[in-house]
């Protein structure tokens, strides 16, 4: 038996609302250990939403819908599933009395088109809205096939789930087991490549092994189908353990981790200190660090040397080395990496200078050449080119950046 998600709503097929919804639900099914295939989203149409339900209702057996239950005309969803099925409309006095409270408690009078969200499918359950208007429903039209709605707002359909929904669904055996997940988090190397490595381990039945990709990251979401959390982790560690050493020094987090969180626990268990100077990232490295709550413990600040004079003024770089390099070269990256260590007293300086475009590449020096600097107290310095294409655009350039100046970090801490 699996499960459905169809969300209603013009709006979303527009994009002026996010679709929060089926990401919540998805999670939800997944707790519950409910198999979820298929999501649909489906304009405010009474033939269009019947075309979704005669597909919906031939593939799976729980149908979950969002959205469509308000009291104008384009409210459409209830209309539509009794109209598929076969079934009348009819008003419940026991909705009316709850809407009529609800208004009554925020001194409103209810208006006639609100009774609109009092008609639901004879023979099917209603499904309390602790907190607004639109009631959903529980219905069972066909022995192999069960139907639950909810509104669209996401705080109201949360609670329904959770309060009513939930205990159904359990009550009808599922959540006896759950889907349990934990995401392997890399940086440095392709999907492509991750992938080739870890090949024998995509086939894997329980648990189960899934590349991703996005804005520069590779994820491996390892899921395991068991009882409880405890058992679906005794199945997934072994494996996640494999992955990691296959991967090497790419892996580097997992779940909520990012880097500049892994950063940080590493500088904090080493007791170092770290600062930082940004050219074309404009203190995107500084923004990350600082959303880690308790990263002061060990970062210590940054310039944003965006003009060469700042370069030269605040952070010592030689003119003359600007002059004959380029303010974008691996000898001004380290001098930026070492002024900012040393003007600001920490173990560690890291510096990016770059061009993030869309404009200031040349033929030797195209946009998205970066250059990564880092020295350390004990004299050390080294600089890094990175070449991330221009065809990225100026906000993952600098996202790019930012995030593989943390990764040299991350290596060179690794290798104390």
């Amino acid at each position: 038996m699996s499960a459905e998600i169809i969300c209603v709503g013009t709006e979303l097929l527009l994009g002026d609302i996010l679709n929060s919804n089926s990401q919540y639900l998805a999670q939800q099914l997944a707790q519950l250990g409910i198999p979820h295939y298929y999501q649909a989203v489906v304009g405010d149409n009474l033939d269009r939403l019947k075309q979704v339900i005669e597909i919906a209702s031939n593939r799976s057996q729980i149908l979950i819908f969002t959205g469509g239950l308000g009291p104008t005309p384009d409210d459409l969803t209830c209309e539509a599933i009794a109209d598929f099925f076969g079934s009348p409309l009819e008003e419940r006095p026991e909705i009316i009395e709850d809407m009529n409270r609800k208004y009554a408690a925020r001194g409103r009078v209810m208006a006639a088109s609100n009774r609109k969200q009092a008609l639901i499918p004879k023979g099917a359950e209603v499904l309390p809205n602790p907190t607004g208007t639109a009631p959903g429903i529980i219905w069972q039209p066909r022995p192999n096939l069960r139907i639950l709605t909810f509104p669209g707002v996401p705080s109201e359909m949360h609670r329904m789930w959770e309060e009513t929904a939930v205990p159904y669904l359990k009550s009808q055996g599922w959540g006896k087991e759950i889907i349990y997940s934990r995401m392997l988090r890399f940086w440095g190397v392709a999907e492509s490549t991750l992938a080739e490595k870890v090949a024998p381990y995509l086939n894997l039945l329980n648990p189960t092994v899934a590349p991703y990709a996005g804005k520069g990251e590779v994820r491996l979401r390892v899921s395991a189908k068991a009882a409880n959390p405890e058992e679906a982790e005794e199945l997934i560690a072994p494996v996640a353990k494999q992955l990691q050493e296959i991967a090497g020094l790419d892996y580097y987090g997992a779940d909520n981790d990012n880097l500049a969180s892994v950063v940080g626990e590493l500088l904090r268990q080493s007791g170092e200190t770290l600062a930082v100077a940004e050219s074309c990232t404009g203190g995107l490295v500084a923004q990350m660090l600082t959303e880690i709550s308790g990263s002061s413990d060990y970062f210590w600040g940054g310039v944003i040397a965006y003009d060469n004079s700042v370069k030269k003024r605040l952070l010592g770089v030689n003119p003359q080395d600007l002059e004959k390099f380029g303010a974008v070269s691996g000898i001004v990256a380290e001098q930026m990496a070492q002024g900012v260590r040393s003007h600001l007293g920490t173990s560690w300086g890291l510096s990016i200078t770059g061009i993030a475009g869309p404009t200031g590449g040349t033929q030797s020096k195209p946009v998205g050449l970066v250059y990564i600097g880092l020295a350390g107290a004990n004299g050390e310095v080294a600089s890094f080119e990175g070449r991330f294409g221009a065809s990225r655009g100026r906000s993952l350039i600098r996202h790019f950046s930012a995030c593989t100046a943390l990764d040299v970090l991350r290596r060179r801490l690794l290798q104390k």
